[in-house]
């Protein structure tokens, strides 16, 4: 049998540049590549020639059917196939796929989350080729990425917004490159690697967790005696089923041209992570998507299930999704690297401080951009970034920073004055941070780590206000510096006086210590917004509103639809977990401990008759607790079964949630507390369900 070699099989399922090139002519493959890089309009007779080759080289591969694959709100993909048949006048088919069938396609809107957007009889929407995505085989089935709109064309997805924010910052970048003389530069792009962190679980042990069925996270379970504390599973030997997995996931996604890198056992039992090679920042997006699903399809296979939930357990860490950040120009320049010469080292520090400016004054923002039900379990405990935001620049950075601002000498590898422009100017190291898991936003080098986003999160609207904001600074920029008569001292002047007005958002401190909460709130003035109820409705505040507008990444209907479909995604999802909770309470714990209560006092009464007069003291004392905390399970249970069936007549879907978040999930708390109690005391072999124990040690 022939070896297959990595580089024989990468990129086999996807419509690249290499294919593009070999299968259309010159004039199709320009024209293609200019609506790619510049964003030209298509014209119609290169679509039907694209068209041509991508389902002649589809059909090569097997594949049978087309479908437009989007991104609407409701955090996954969604695909519509349709067969490459068209009948012929003599009985038979033919094989056909048209530019028109490329470009646009119709499916349903009306059933997708829209805030209001579409109604249910207003079902038309359109899905639209991106381009500057590639297309890919999945499971016989030719997959063109797209955007989804409404029939006005209001955005119902989250491609659209993340393809709008880019071409925002785009704008205003070239305008501040074209001031430092940069004028070969014609595009600047956002990169992005997103690190993939998830847990594996053995499918017949995942069967029988109603919890995980329905919600992806566990309701109930004790601690085992063995969690993390050891620390032995970080970076450990990867388990052989384990690496069987990761051997297979590997295989199907570079298949895809997804640019799978790193692998390893993360710090809890069970939990791993995927880093991929940074790519454009959409094309990111839609390869996280893919990611996520070929990890569960793929652990499937192996009899195992992937739990891609921000908190599947409580007492280890939960999972997170670092988006590694960058900004980089169509000349090959990472604009967050300090480069080697005195002017590189100042357009460096413009760009830095743009970012530093944009954590601070849209800090509400990104903090909802990854706010979830999900989520608000992971932001803030010890494992995951406080939902306070701030930046971590590392010591040197700071110090450099603090020269500047201060106009002193930076102690740094050469003790000398800082100018900016072209004056002489110390060269800045490569790397100049250390890392800081406690913070959420960290300079790591000639990037930004973005560390609050949740496991199953899509990275786009973490993205799309990060290109948003960075735009907005960048703006303010380039109109203050176009202006100015002495660009070097404007330069010089700008930079100071943002370093100081947002010297606030810098931290390099440990974020979970409770001095920290206290500084950030009290003296620095920062947002604690500790859920997703507390942080979504910022997304309607004015200057929000005006920035996102302004650049044309969201209109006002959209805006308010993100809002209205994000709380609602908040409280179904709790609402779900809430109803599973009483269930799983009334038909399985409590029936549990009651039969192993039976069990307990039938061998009472056995001991007593044989022995009369025996205290019996261990079985009186389970029988004891066991009892007390049946009826407080009952008693739980019942009321938050009434607390759910009062959600119905709240008035809006803002006091909905706040409803959740301060009566139904503390007493989902309080009814978990009751049951873990029980488990730890009832008989292994009575409680329905397996043990955390064995969920996070079984797999082999």
């Amino acid at each position: 049998m022939k070896k297959e070699f990595v580089p024989d099989y990468f990129g086999s399922m996807v419509f690249d540049d290499r294919i593009m090139r070999s299968m259309l002519s010159d004039k199709v493959y320009t024209s293609l590549k200019r609506t790619i890089d510049e964003g030209e309009r298509l014209d119609s007779s290169v679509a039907d020639a694209v068209a041509e080759a991508m389902k002649q080289w589809a059909l090569e591969r097997g594949a049978t059917h087309f479908t437009h694959w989007f991104q609407p709100l409701t955090g996954v993909t969604a695909e519509k196939h349709d067969s490459f048949i068209t009948p012929s006048p003599d009985g038979a088919v033919i094989m056909d796929f048209s530019g028109k069938e490329l470009i646009q396609g119709e499916p349903d809107a009306s059933s997708f989350p829209s805030g209001g957007l579409r109604a249910t009889f207003e079902a038309r929407g359109y899905t639209a080729w991106d381009p500057t995505s590639y297309a890919f085989i999945k499971d016989h089935t030719l997959c063109i990425p797209t955007a989804f709109c409404s029939y006005s064309g209001e955005a119902l997805d989250k491609k659209t917004p993340l393809l709008r924010s880019m071409e925002a910052l785009n704008k205003q970048a070239l305008r501040i490159l074209k001031l430092f003389g940069k004028t070969e530069v014609h595009n600047v792009k956002t990169s992005v690697g997103p690190e993939q962190e998830y847990f594996l679980i053995d499918r017949k042990m995942f069967e029988q967790r109603p919890d995980l069925i329905y919600t992806g996270r566990t309701l109930f379970g004790a601690k085992p005696p063995k969690g993390q504390e050891l620390d032995d599973h970080y970076f450990g030997v990867i388990k052989p089923r384990v690496t069987a997995y990761m051997e297979d996931l590997n295989k199907e996604l570079w298949k895809l041209g997804i640019l799978a890198k790193t692998e390893h056992n993360e710090v809890a039992p069970a939990q791993h992570e995927l880093a991929p090679i940074y790519s454009t920042t959409n094309i990111a997006t839609d390869h996280n998507q893919l990611m996520m699903e070929i990890m569960q399809k793929v652990a499937d296979r192996h009899g195992l299930v992937c739990l891609l939930h921000e908190k599947p357990f409580a007492g280890v860490n939960g999972s997170g999704k670092h988006n590694n950040w960058s900004i980089s120009t169509d000349t090959g320049v990472n604009l967050l690297s300090p480069g080697d010469t005195p002017y590189e080292n100042a357009q460096f520090l413009l760009f830095l401080v743009a970012v530093i400016q944009a954590v601070d004054d849209y800090q509400d923002l990104l903090r909802l951009s990854v706010a979830t039900a999900g989520n608000d379990h992971r932001l803030g405990a010890n494992e995951a970034p406080p939902a306070i935001i701030s930046v971590f620049l590392g010591d040197e950075l700071t110090a450099v920073l603090d020269a500047i601002k201060n106009g002193t000498e930076y102690e740094g590898a050469e003790r000398t004055q800082i100018k900016l422009g072209v004056h002489v100017l110390p060269r800045l190291p490569k790397d100049t941070t250390d890392r800081n898991r406690t913070s959420p936003f960290a300079f790591t080098g000639n990037k930004f780590e973005f560390r609050s986003v949740g496991s199953s999160n899509s990275i786009a609207c973490a993205n799309i206000m990060l290109n948003a904001a960075v735009a907005e600074s960048l703006k303010q920029y380039a109109d203050e510096l176009e202006k100015a008569d002495d660009f070097e001292t404007a330069l010089n002047e700008l930079i100071r006086r943002t370093i100081k007005a947002h010297e606030r958002i810098l931290f390099n401190g440990n974020g979970y210590s409770d001095e920290w909460v206290k500084e950030a709130t009290e003296k620095r003035g920062l947002s604690n917004l500790k859920t997703t109820p507390d942080a979504m409705v910022h997304l309607l505040d004015k200057k929000n509103m005006d920035m996102l507008m302004a650049h044309k990444v969201f209109n006002e209907a959209e805006l308010n639809s993100r809002c209205e479909i994000m709380l609602e995604n908040y409280c179904k999802t709790v609402n779900i977990e809430g109803v599973t909770m009483v269930e799983m309470a009334k038909k399985d714990i409590l029936p549990a401990i009651e039969e192993y209560l039976l069990e307990v006092a039938k061998t009472t009464n056995l001991k007593k008759q044989a022995v009369p007069g025996l205290a019996c003291a261990y079985e009186t004392g389970i029988i004891e607790k066991l009892s007390k905390l049946s009826d407080s399970i009952c008693e739980s249970a019942n009321k938050l079964d009434d607390a759910l069936s009062t959600l119905k007549e709240k008035e809006n879907i803002v006091s909905t949630s706040e409803a959740i978040r301060d009566d139904i999930i503390p007493k989902m708390e309080k009814l978990r507390g009751f049951a873990d109690e029980a488990e730890g005391l009832t008989a292994e072999k009575y409680w329905p369900f397996p043990s955390y124990g064995k969920l996070l040690f079984s797999v082999k």
